[in-house]
């Protein structure tokens, strides 16, 4: 990744409240149908998913609400939030079809990344939403794990 603006490792967009919010199952990559200034948009990273989810329509799978600014240098821009396609085989869209059903699961957007032909990829997890007893335990743990962290560090300098 050479060019000037690009985001960082190839990640366009990233969800960092979805694991906050909710326990990740399993995920599963898909494709996402955009339109060139859109793809112009992403690659300088200014996206944003935090808001963004994914509905069943008409048996195809859509992003709703995912924010791609309007692309600077153009004059024939897109819609900012407009329902995005994605693309997956039918099996796989038949089993997220299948997880949404089932009570208290829902599809969240993690990222927007780009693979190694440069193709727009979303990852999506299928999660279960966390209560705020659970967020709180989750939480807690990561601070005992910072606290045990420090205090090996300063063991292993003799002090």
């Amino acid at each position: 990744m050479s060019r000037a603006g690009e985001a960082a490792a190839g990640i366009a967009a990233q969800n960092r409240r979805a694991r906050h919010d909710f326990f990740i199952q399993s995920t599963v990559e898909a494709g996402i149908m955009l339109v060139g200034t859109e793809v112009k948009s992403l690659r300088l990273g200014r996206a944003s998913i935090q808001e963004a989810f994914a509905i069943e329509k008409a048996g195809e799978l859509y992003l709703v609400n995912a924010y791609i600014p309007e692309y600077e240098s153009s004059r024939w821009n897109h819609e900012t939030r407009r329902p995005r396609k994605l693309l997956m085989r039918r099996r796989e869209v038949d089993k997220l079809l299948g997880a949404i059903k089932r009570e208290g699961i829902s599809i969240v957007p993690l990222d927007i990344h780009f693979n190694a032909r440069g193709i727009a990829k979303l990852n999506l997890g299928i999660a279960k939403g966390k209560k705020k007893v659970d967020k709180r335990a989750a939480e807690r743990d990561r601070d005992w794990k910072r606290d045990q962290a420090r205090v090996m560090r300063t063991k292993g300098r003799g002090e």
